[in-house]
């Protein structure tokens, strides 16, 4: 039985929790995410794997009971073997408004970063933007502490209360975002840019005009101006008779179209030139 500086003793099963937060992953690793992998690597790198395989049985049984996340800390409440849970808080450094202000005019000169954050998406590429204005995403260097009386670290119930709130970021990666200081809807609203009191204008809005029609009567040209179109070929004078149906008349056994034809073509002839 591990006895701690104080001479506190730390032993026995944990007292198992109803209605505790349990970690999804059942068995394997825990994160689904590019960025919950990421933070989850960067955990592996910096802790010892005994606590942190302890700290992941913890996560799946449910001995965490709460986890509340806001800028710059992480507080949850654990249950060990003693009857009183366990106050752990995570601290990260907080990126002042000014930081914040770069990193949002990098991400909304890049139309990718802003269409994949507007449509809720972290692309992998969020990385090298913070990493080239000096601000890290994910943080390297975590100030933890716990109430229970393990002296080392971290202790298994800051492991279960990391590896839960890795599964977090796999909910929502805003929250990753959050933890430096800036909220979703705050980061949303400077990628989108100011909001204008004038709605933009729609194309196919088209202003009414009267429909009105002058001098509807009057020829567009002169009737002066109007002349015979040259080289036109002009109607034979008895037109009208090889249009129209003949008459069913004669005059002396003769039909009378026949008769009036030659009196057509002397009226023709008979017109000035």
């Amino acid at each position: 039985m591990p006895v701690g500086p104080d001479g506190w003793f730390e032993g026995g099963k944990a007292i198992k929790v109803e209605g505790g937060i349990k970690a999804r992953s059942r068995r394997g690793r825990i994160g689904e995410e590019w960025w919950s992998r990421r933070f989850i690597d960067i955990l592996e790198g910096i802790c010892d794997k005994g606590r942190l395989e302890r700290g992941r049985r913890y996560a799946r049984a449910g001995q965490v009971l709460d986890l509340d996340l806001e800028p710059g800390r992480v507080r949850s409440r654990v249950q060990g073997s003693r009857t009183e849970p366990y106050q752990v808080e995570i601290k990260i450094p907080v990126y002042e408004p000014e930081a914040w202000t770069r990193v949002e005019e990098a991400l909304a000169d890049q139309a990718v970063f802003r269409a994949k954050l507007l449509a809720g998406e972290m692309p992998i590429q969020i990385l090298a933007v913070f990493d080239d204005l000096g601000l890290p995403l994910f943080p390297t260097d975590l100030d933890m502490s716990c109430t229970c009386p393990d002296w080392g670290f971290p202790c298994k119930h800051l492991s279960a209360v990391l590896y839960l709130l890795a599964e977090a970021f796999d909910d929502d990666p805003f929250r990753v975002l959050a933890w430096r200081g800036r909220q979703r809807d705050d980061l949303l609203a400077a990628l989108r840019g100011p909001v204008t009191d004038e709605p933009p204008a729609d194309p196919l809005d088209v202003p009414d005009r009267p429909l009105t029609v002058d001098n509807f009567y009057e020829p567009a040209t002169s009737l002066a101006k109007l002349k015979e179109l040259p080289g036109g070929a002009s109607a034979p004078p008895e037109l009208l008779l090889r249009v129209l149906d003949p008459p069913k008349v004669r005059v002396r056994h003769i039909p009378l179209v026949d008769l009036l034809r030659p009196l057509y073509r002397g009226l023709g002839d008979d017109q000035p030139s």
